[in-house]
């Protein structure tokens, strides 16, 4: 299935600065003419950031099957109420983590069949996948470091280093997966340097 133009979507682990790179993508892009919606997930809609402060808050403990529940409410309310209507205007729409998030946190990190995963996708997010996804990626200590340093701290703070890198390993796999659709930039360096890079990848679907 083809992805969906003007559809960006940005993943990596905890600390690897998509937030940052959506921002200045965005900014990029809307110098260049074009109409750009920035979002993120969990969240993104009243609801969503209702369920984004029950899926972080560090003292809720919560059963992966209910954690992948909540994430796609989250963003069947998102897809609906925000990135669906923007891609029908042809803004071009950002959005700091999707699907991929959960195959690797739920899937590869948390042991959830990604027969599951694909199944709430199709439910869910039929024929919204991306048109490119781009993987910020870094060290595992690295990312935590910068978010101690920024002083955040949610749940996914507290998983071990066992499991960030097993996060950090799915998004790899994800790449070879679907090379033509997902990147890899690498964002242990400065700021401006990856989104560089970043602005030449995006760059590629509007030559």
């Amino acid at each position: 299935m083809p992805g969906v133009k003007r559809f960006i979507s940005f993943e990596g682990i905890e600390g690897s600065g998509k937030s940052t790179q959506v921002k200045l993508l965005a900014e990029h892009l809307s110098a260049a003419g074009r109409t750009v919606l920035e979002t993120a997930e969990p969240g993104g809609t009243r609801i969503g950031n209702k369920i984004r402060k029950i899926l972080l808050e560090p003292q809720n403990h919560m059963d992966p099957l209910a954690e992948l529940l909540l994430y796609y409410a989250a963003r069947a309310q998102h897809v609906r109420e925000v990135i669906y209507p923007a891609l029908l205007k042809n803004t071009v729409v950002i959005t700091d983590r999707f699907t991929d998030s959960t195959v690797a946190y739920q899937g590869y990190a948390r042991g959830i069949d990604l027969s599951v995963i694909n199944t709430l996708d199709e439910i869910v997010v039929p024929d919204m996948r991306p048109a490119l996804t781009i993987i910020l990626d870094l060290e595992v200590e690295e990312g935590l470091r910068r978010n101690r340093e920024a002083r955040k701290e949610d749940r996914f703070e507290q998983e071990t280093i066992d499991f960030h890198n097993r996060v950090r390993q799915a998004f790899h796999q994800i790449a070879r997966d679907d090379p033509r659709r997902v990147r890899i930039v690498d964002a242990s360096r400065g700021i401006d340097e990856v989104a560089r890079d970043v602005r030449r990848i995006a760059g590629e679907l509007w030559p």
